[in-house]
C-alpha cells in the first residue's frame, strides 16, 4: 500500500519479480487521463483552442487570431454536438473545475463553454430521448434529442436553434441555424441525432457535410461528401493524431420521427452529416519516462496497448521511450486478420497495439506467452477479465477499473499509474530475493548445527554438546529473530540492472543449494574443531560450543545481507531491524551464559575471558568465510569479463 499497489493474491509478489513483459493501457496508466482540447477542424478551417485542465475559459485561434463562433458558423454545431452527445457534468468546487465522469467527456464540455455553449441549459431545451451507447466494438455514441418548442423555452442567445429552411441551391435543411435567425416562431419539431466517436468509423457513416452557405445570407447547409474531402478529413485525423492528440470525430442526423426499433438502432446511424473533428491532448505522466528506461534496465519489455490511433499511439509510445519511429504498430483490424501463429510470429517485433478492442488483449497475452514471456497485463473494463485472468499477472485499475475487473485481476493499482506496476515489480524482486536470503541464512546454519551435534559421538566425546532446551533456544531465537529481519532487507542498488529470473527456476537454483552445503560444512569444521580443542582444555566445552554456534549465526547474518558486496560496503542502519535482532540476541545468549538462574535453566556455565574470547574468535571465522567468497567471487568474475 505504501507503493500504491494492492496485492489481492500473496504468491503475485514474488511472482511479479519474474514479469518480463508488461502490457499496458495508454489512457490514465501512461497518460494522466487530464483531456485539454487543442484543436478543432472543421471541413476547410484548422482552429487551435486555448485554455487550461477542465476550465471553461479560453480562446478560438485562426492564424493566431482570437475569433467567436459568429464569424464562424460552422462551430456552433460541432460545438452543440459536443454539449449534448455527453454523459460528464462540470462542476466548480473548492475553487476549481472538476468533472464528473469521463475525462474525454469532460475535456468537450470545457471546450463547448470556451464557445459560449452551456451543457445545464442545453440539456433542457434539446432533452435526450434515446442514446446508442459507446462499445469498444462500434467505437462511437449517439444520442437522440428532441427540441423543446414550448413558449417558455426561449432561444437564448449565441446559441443556435433548430430552424428548417432551404437555401438558394437546394441542399438538404440543416437543424442548426445561425444565432441571427429567425426565433420568433420557429415551430419546431422532430427530432435530431448527434454521434461522436472514432473519425475514421464516424465518417464511414457520413454522406455529406456542413458548410457556411455565403448565398443564402451565411447560414449553414449541407453538401454531398466528395472522395477529396474524405480523404482531407482523414489527412487532418492523421495529422492531429501525428501530434499525440486524442482525436474524435462529430457527425448528426435529422430525425422525423423514433420509428425505428431499438434493434434496429445501427440503421440509424447511416447518412449522417459531418461536422468536424476535435483534438485533445492527454499528456504523459512525467515519472513514466523513467519507469519505462527502469524496465528496459531490468529487462523488462513495455508494451502499449490503446484503442486511440496508431498514429497517437506512436507518437506517446515514442515520448515516453517505449517504441522507436521505425518500430511496428498493429492495429486492431490487422490482428484480426492474423491467425494466433501468426501473431506469436510477431509479437517479438510489435511494442504498440492500436484501435484494439478487450478480445485482442486476451489474444495478445496468449501469443506473448506462446514465445515463454512472462506476461503482466492491465486491464478496467468487464471485457478486459479475460486477459487479466490469462496473464501471469492482472493488474486492475483501482480508479476507474470495475469489480469485475478488480475480481479477476491479482494486483490492483490504487493510482492507475504505469509507474507503480514498475515499482511493484522491484518489491516483487525484492521480496524474492530476500526469501532466498532467508533460506540461506536459515538451512546454512541449521545444516552446520546439526553436523556439529552429529560429529560428537562419532569422536568419542562422553555427551552431546548441546541439550534439547538449548537446541529450541537457536531454533526460536538465533535462528527466528535475525532470519525474520532479513526479510525486510532493503533492496540491492542493481535490483532493477538485472534481467528476470525464470519463475520456474527452483527455489535453490543459481547456486543457493550448494551454498547450503558448502557453508553448513564450513560451520560444522569450525565448531567441530572448536570442539576438540575445548573438550581438551577447558571445562566449559559445552557452553562454548553452544555459545560459537550462536554468536557465529549473527556474523552470518550479518554477511548474507549482499550476496556481491560486502559488509563494509554496506549501510549498517539500512536494516535497522537485523542490527537490533543482532544486538538482542547477543544479549541475551550473554544473560544466558552469566545470569545465575538462567544458568540453571539453560544448562549453561559461566565463560573465563579466555574461554569467551575463544568463542569469539571462532564464531568470527564463518563471518570471514563468507566475505573472503565475495572477495574471491568479484576477482573471478573480473577476470572473466577482462579475458
Amino acid at each position: 500500500l505504501r507503493r500504491h499497489a494492492l496485492i489481492r493474491k500473496l504468491p503475485a509478489v514474488e511472482t511479479l519479480g519474474s514479469v518480463t513483459t508488461i502490457c499496458s493501457d495508454k489512457t490514465g496508466t501512461l497518460t494522466q487521463n487530464k483531456m485539454v482540447v487543442q484543436r478543432v477542424d472543421t471541413l476547410n478551417t484548422s482552429i487551435q483552442v486555448t485554455g487550461n485542465g477542465y476550465e471553461p475559459v479560453g480562446e478560438f485561434l485562426l492564424d493566431n487570431q482570437a475569433i467567436t463562433t459568429e464569424q464562424y458558423p460552422q462551430l456552433e454545431p460541432l460545438l452543440l454536438a459536443c454539449a449534448l452527445c455527453n454523459d460528464a457534468i462540470l462542476q466548480y468546487e473548492q475553487g476549481e473545475w472538476k468533472i464528473l465522469g469521463d475525462p474525454t467527456e469532460g475535456a468537450l464540455i470545457a471546450l463547448a463553454g470556451k464557445g459560449g455553449v452551456d451543457k445545464e441549459p442545453l440539456n433542457q431545451k434539446y432533452s435526450r430521448v434515446d442514446e446508442i451507447p459507446f462499445s469498444s466494438e462500434r467505437k462511437r455514441m449517439s444520442v437522440i434529442c428532441q427540441w423543446d418548442s414550448s413558449p417558455d423555452n426561449s432561444q437564448p442567445a449565441n446559441l443556435p436553434a433548430q430552424l428548417p429552411y432551404s437555401n438558394s441551391k437546394g441542399e438538404q435543411p440543416l437543424p442548426f441555424g445561425h444565432a441571427t435567425g429567425t426565433t420568433e416562431n420557429p415551430q419546431l419539431t422532430g427530432y435530431m441525432m448527434l454521434t461522436k466517436g472514432s473519425p475514421e468509423l464516424v465518417l464511414e457513416h457520413c454522406t455529406s457535410s456542413v458548410h457556411n452557405d455565403d448565398s443564402a445570407g451565411g447560414t449553414l447547409g449541407c453538401q454531398p461528401l466528395t472522395e477529396e474531402q474524405r480523404q482531407q478529413i482523414l489527412e487532418q485525423n492523421n495529422q492531429m493524431a501525428g501530434a499525440g492528440l486524442r482525436v474524435l470525430g462529430f457527425a448528426y442526423k435529422s430525425l422525423d420521427s423514433l420509428s425505428a426499433p431499438e434493434a434496429d438502432h445501427e440503421s440509424l446511424e447511416q447518412g449522417l452529416v459531418w461536422l468536424g473533428l476535435v483534438g485533445m491532448l492527454d499528456a504523459p505522466r512525467p515519472e513514466v519516462r523513467e519507469a519505462v528506461q527502469l524496465c528496459r534496465n531490468a529487462g523488462i519489455r513495455p508494451i502499449m496497448i490503446t484503442g486511440d490511433h496508431k498514429l497517437t499511439a506512436r507518437a506517446i509510445a515514442q515520448d515516453l521511450g517505449i517504441a522507436n519511429q521505425s518500430d511496428q504498430v498493429l492495429t486492431g483490424q490487422e490482428l484480426q486478420k492474423l491467425s494466433q501463429l501468426d501473431l506469436e510470429e510477431q509479437v517479438d517485433q510489435v511494442s504498440i497495439y492500436a484501435r484494439v478492442a478487450p478480445e485482442h488483449k486476451l489474444r495478445i497475452v496468449q501469443a506473448l506467452q506462446g514465445r515463454g514471456k512472462f506476461v503482466a497485463m492491465t486491464g478496467d473494463g468487464v471485457n478486459d477479465a479475460p486477459a487479466l485472468k490469462q496473464a501471469d499477472i492482472g493488474i486492475a485499475m483501482g480508479i476507474t477499473g470495475t469489480d469485475v475487473s478488480k475480481e479477476a485481476s491479482d494486483m490492483v493499482l490504487l493510482d492507475d499509474n504505469f509507474a507503480t506496476i514498475v515499482a511493484a515489480t522491484e518489491e516483487g524482486r525484492t521480496v524474492y530475493d530476500n526469501i532466498r536470503r532467508f533460506i540461506r541464512y536459515i538451512l546454512g546454519s541449521n545444516i552446520g548445527e546439526v553436523l556439529t551435534i552429529a560429529a560428537a559421538p562419532i569422536m568419542g566425546l562422553p555427551d552431546v554438546p548441546l541439550t534439547p532446551l538449548q537446541i529450541l533456544w537457536m531454533n526460536l531465537v538465533t535462528d527466528g529473530l535475525p532470519a525474520l529481519a532479513l526479510a525486510v532487507e532493503p533492496a540491492e542498488p542493481d535490483v532493477m540492472k538485472r534481467s528476470p529470473f525464470s519463475p520456474r527456476e527452483s527455489i535453490f537454483a543459481r547456486g543457493l543449494g550448494s551454498y547450503m552445503v558448502r557453508i553448513g560444512i564450513v560451520f560444522a569444521i569450525f565448531n567441530i574443531t572448536l570442539m576438540a580443542i575445548a573438550y581438551g582444555y577447558f571445562p566449559h566445552w559445552k557452553t562454548m560450543v553452544f555459545t560459537t554456534l550462536c554468536i557465529a549465526q549473527m556474523g552470518h547474518a550479518l554477511a548474507v545481507r549482499s550476496n556481491k558486496r560486502i559488509t563494509l560496503e554496506l549501510n549498517p542502519f539500512s536494516n535497522p531491524y537485523l542490527l537490533l535482532a543482532v544486538t538482542v540476541t547477543t544479549l541475551l545468549q550473554l544473560l544466558l551464559v552469566y545470569v545465575p538462574f538462567l544458568q540453571d535453566f539453560f544448562g549453561t556455565e559461566p565463560l573465563t575471558m579466555m574461554e569467551f574470547a575463544v568463542c569469539l574468535g571462532f564464531s568470527t571465522s564463518l563471518f570471514v568465510w563468507v566475505e573472503l567468497e565475495k572477495l574471491f567471487i568479484r576477482w573471478f568474475s573480473k577476470g572473466k569479463v577482462s579475458g
